[in-house]
């Protein structure tokens, strides 16, 4: 634990943060779980609605620095590759 009053602090604010970064995460992927679904079971049109809503979150994680930026590319560049390969 903490003894310090700074240290006391920064242990409640990165409580707080990390409520914010889980919730963004698991945000992330739910909405990622959904896209790749759809698009094992071939239902291009719905995963095409889907996939500005994809982009967000994983853009949003990123940001927070939930991810990286190139993990982040990655995985929407991976998303699109999967969408592409569907006739």
């Amino acid at each position: 634990m903490p003894i310090t009053s700074s240290a006391k602090k920064t242990l409640r604010a990165s409580k707080r943060k990390r409520v914010f970064n889980v919730r963004r995460s698991e945000e992330m992927k739910k909405v990622i779980k959904k896209i790749k679904h759809l698009i094992l079971e071939g239902k291009k049109e719905e995963a095409l609605a889907l996939v500005p809503s994809v982009q967000k979150a994983i853009d949003k994680a990123a940001k927070r620095g939930i991810l990286k930026a190139n993990t982040a590319a990655r995985k929407k560049s991976n998303i699109i590759t999967a969408l592409k390969k569907i006739s």
